[in-house]
């Protein structure tokens, strides 16, 4: 299910990377609005001099597809950590990921610059999670191969049902490189669970935003009010990497009665839209409680915003992770494609999401056996070549220090505190 409220007369959807479907594909054939375009001609033939040089000089013969494809996947990679080219293949599999269902170990990721792979979130239920991969871990290597540059370090996670990868992690605090096991599955995710934490308040934990996690969270709510007349509820939104877009505007929707959810501008006109409440509030007026973390970005962000924004509800933990920005799919003739980031997210108060996140109103300090851990995450602000937040009044992203990854059920206790006012 998209959202069919438009940007570039596209449907919406968004993973950790918020992506747009291009209904146009772009050709490399000339018109005559790139004759009248600013194409840096100079630059051009300097390319295409440094193209003839290694073709006719270099130690080894070189592919004419290879060497194009470098150049063309080296071009959209300099703008920043989100904007990939994809092949034919990548393209099929990014698709079927944000769909939810697909064999690997189940985590979101980050390709940094030199090829090795940031972990945003593992996905709850995953193998990843259950091998113990945890948000913030740096994959520098799989089955002893070193994640570089020149390969599709995604491609290494992914594999059959029950085949099983090694992977060599750098953790914060660890002294030396972990070894990791995990055994790859197909990832259906149950991306929203409920439960009664005591008499009057309950729990909505939602891991990510699938095309049912609407309808599943609805059914939820309507299972907590069976159990008894509702004066409070935590939200879970820790380590959810994001989903779909119009899933988390539709549960945003679900608790408030009015206002703005989230607006996106862009340097283009299609790119500035904006999506509104609709009468209706599921809860009734029930206190909310969001309980976010660094692993939260994104969907998650975009959810957390809007609730605080309209007064609908207290965000407790730590700084969200500050991806904020709109990838736009672009098909090209040949069959892959071009993700590029085309707009950036705001909350309803006009605040940018990117590079920034989420602050909570109330922050939870992250715990390792009893203790204050000090040990902040990583978030889209430590990302090489990261856009900023481009907004008045937000603090500048320079200053943002990451939030913690929270973990464990005291943080939810935590929250049930704050929710019965204590």
């Amino acid at each position: 299910m998209f959202f069919r409220k438009s940007i570039l007369g596209i449907a919406i959807a968004l993973s950790l990377t918020t992506t747009v479907y291009a209904q146009t594909k772009v050709t490399a054939t000339p018109t005559a609005t790139d004759a009248k375009s600013d194409i840096p001609l100079d630059e051009i033939r300097r390319y295409v001099q440094v193209y003839q040089a290694i073709k006719q000089a270099y130690v080894e013969p070189v592919d004419d597809k290879e060497l194009m494809q470098s150049a063309v996947r080296g071009l959209v990679k300099s703008l920043d950590p989100h904007s990939v080219y994809f092949d034919r293949e990548d393209a099929d599999d990014f698709d079927e990921r944000s769909r939810g269902n697909y064999q690997g170990i189940g985590v979101e990721v980050l390709t940094l610059e030199d090829g090795t792979l940031r972990i945003i979130a593992p996905i709850d239920g995953s193998p990843a999670k259950a091998a113990g991969i945890k948000a913030g871990d740096l994959v520098i290597a799989v089955d002893g191969k070193p994640l570089t540059d020149e390969n599709d370090s995604e491609t290494d996670l992914r594999g059959p049902d029950g085949s099983e990868i090694t992977l060599t992690v750098i953790r914060k605090g660890a002294k030396e490189p972990l070894k990791i096991k995990v055994k790859r599955g197909t990832i259906k995710i149950a991306s929203v669970r409920s439960k009664v934490l005591e008499p009057g308040y309950g729990m909505i934990r939602i891991s990510s935003f699938q095309a049912d996690t609407a309808t599943d969270f609805e059914s939820a709510v309507e299972s907590l009010q069976k159990s008894g007349p509702l004066k409070g509820v935590v939200l879970d939104l820790r380590s959810n990497p994001g989903g779909l877009l119009n899933t988390a505007v539709q549960i945003a929707d679900d608790m408030l009665d009015s206002g703005a959810i989230v607006s996106t501008r862009g340097r283009i006109k299609d790119s500035d839209t904006k999506y509104d409440a609709t009468r209706g509030d599921m809860l009734k007026g029930t206190k909310i409680v969001v309980l976010a973390d660094v692993g939260s970005a994104s969907a998650s962000e975009v959810l957390a915003g809007a609730l605080r924004d309209n007064k609908r509800a207290t965000i407790v933990g730590s700084r969200t992770f500050g991806k904020g920005s709109v990838q736009t799919l672009l098909p090209l003739d040949n069959g892959d494609s071009v993700k590029l980031t085309t707009a950036r997210y705001y909350t309803p108060n006009g605040q940018s999401i990117q590079a920034i996140g989420i602050a909570p109103d109330i922050k939870f300090e992250a715990t390792k056996d009893g203790k204050v851990s000090g040990e902040p995450g990583y978030s889209e602000v430590t990302l090489p070549g990261h856009i900023g937040a481009a907004t008045r009044g937000a603090d500048p992203a320079s200053k943002i220090v990451p939030g913690d990854i929270l973990e464990g059920d005291q943080y939810i206790t935590q929250a049930l505190k704050v929710l019965k006012g204590q």
